[in-house]
């Protein structure tokens, strides 16, 4: 199959690859029950060198900064409880983790989750972390903009490999929530 978007040779429905996804990952997908079809959800395979969006776009294309998202974990803290949760944007924009995380979220302070924490309650690779397979009951707070589009390159759980997804399938995840400005550019 054709990619629809970016210089790849071949995407591969991603439930035809689920040995190159880790584990959450693969389960997510394989288990896909959401409007938009599984068959849609596609895995692009990529080297790991080139996981971070930076080199990646540099690599594959600059055009693809406008059509692939970033997801990071972030913590939100009040009264000595932690929460967790998963920020989807657009690649030219950050995460407004101090006003419409922190208000969504209901958190005294939030702030990035460190590398090991992210890491090790999701499962997934650092650099290739998706929304597609987080922890159940973590809220997953999407930008209104990555919805928008029809398809969006973001991590596959491990460095090697993105994931192509319809926009509209990310409100789809368990625990979305679709925010206006929640990337800031």
């Amino acid at each position: 199959m054709r990619a629809p978007i970016g210089d790849f040779d071949t995407a591969t429905p991603a439930r035809d690859c689920l040995d190159e996804l880790t584990a959450p990952v693969a389960d997510a997908v394989r288990d896909w029950r959401g409007a938009v079809p599984a068959e849609t959800i596609l895995f692009v395979d990529t080297e790991p060198q080139w996981a971070d969006t930076a080199v990646f776009v540099e690599h594959y294309g600059r055009e693809l900064l406008e059509r692939s998202a970033n997801c990071v974990v972030v913590a939100g803290r009040r009264a000595g409880e932690t929460t967790l949760a998963a920020c989807v944007v657009l690649s030219t924009t950050r995460a407004d983790v101090n006003g419409a995380v922190r208000r969504q979220l209901g958190a005294r302070k939030a702030s990035f989750a460190s590398m090991e924490t992210a890491t090790g309650e999701t499962g997934m690779e650092y650099g290739g972390i998706t929304p597609i397979g987080l922890p159940t009951g973590w809220p997953v707070l999407v930008d209104s903009a990555v919805v928008d589009l029809p398809y969006v390159l973001v991590g596959s759980g491990r460095r090697r490999g993105k994931l192509l997804v319809p926009g509209k399938a990310f409100a789809e995840l368990p625990g979305a929530v679709v925010l206006e400005g929640l990337g800031l550019a």
